[in-house]
């Protein structure tokens, strides 16, 4: 794995661990946090070995504040590097990522403006019941230009969103929980034996079958009913035709544990 100054990048068996490790700044995503996590979540989506990935922040206070604005001002200003890295390729995927591997976010304190951004491009969010989120922007005279005003509104229904991207208000964890923006809230103790186990029940799993259902689900809800249905059959087909679709079946023949490999 490689190293890196503002990141985590963790391998445990098939599981990934990305964590924002600027604990100082709440776990601020400036650009260089950006590259990192870019690097890091390209590194998992290449690996066959890594099926499954969480993605939380290190410390007691913050999944993540959002751009770190100080930084933010400098690039605006010239004084601090390419603008575009806060927006284009903000947070490594938030834009421009495609991966049908389970990412779940595991959210503590803090997780505002671009945080919650990085969280909303998570498949499955689980809270910390001291969480706290919100999309400031709009009291600072900007918008959430890293997808939140697209991601939001898919995620939770549209007068909820509507009413947190004008307002720019914070909410609670049992307020996103009410919504459907997080699957679940625990204790702050329990978050990520939460998050790991909810991470090793998908790993029980044929990979390429827990893949395929992603993309199904992700490109399906872009199409029409009966596209869906198309995209649907097309890759149920891909996965009858695999190793694991054989040794699925068998396993629970024999009355054993299957063996996938992701083939």
């Amino acid at each position: 794995m490689a190293d890196y100054d503002n990141i985590l990048f963790e391998k445990k068996g098939h599981l990934a661990y990305v964590t924002l490790n600027r604990p100082e700044r709440r776990n601020a995503i400036d650009p260089a946090t950006s590259a990192e996590l870019k690097d890091a979540f390209e590194a998992f989506k290449a690996d066959d070995d890594l099926w499954v990935a969480i993605l939380t922040g290190a410390g007691d206070k913050a999944f993540s504040a959002g751009a770190d604005l100080l930084a933010m001002s400098q690039s605006l200003s010239g004084k601090g590097g390419d603008s575009g890295a806060m927006t284009a390729a903000f947070a490594g995927i938030t834009r421009g990522y495609e991966c049908w591997k389970p990412i779940i976010a595991a959210i503590h304190g803090y997780c505002l403006a671009g945080g919650l951004e990085l969280a909303l491009s998570c498949d499955i969010r689980i809270a910390a019941d001291n969480a706290q989120f919100g999309l400031p922007e709009p009291k600072r005279a900007i918008i959430p230009g890293a997808t939140g005003t697209q991601r939001l509104p898919r995620a939770v229904p549209l007068a909820f969103a509507m009413e947190l991207l004008l307002t720019g208000d914070r909410f609670d964890a049992e307020t996103a929980l009410r919504f459907g923006l997080v699957s679940r809230v625990v204790p702050r103790d329990q978050l990520m034996e939460t998050a790991e186990a909810i991470a090793h029940s998908i790993l029980k799993n044929g990979p390429l079958a827990v893949r395929y259902i992603k993309q199904a689900v992700m490109q399906g809800r872009e199409m029409s009913f009966e596209d869906g249905l198309r995209l649907e059959a097309e890759l149920a087909g891909k996965v009858f035709r695999t190793e694991d679709a054989r040794e699925g079946p068998l396993a629970f023949a024999e009355k054993r544990e299957p063996q996938y490999k992701g083939k």
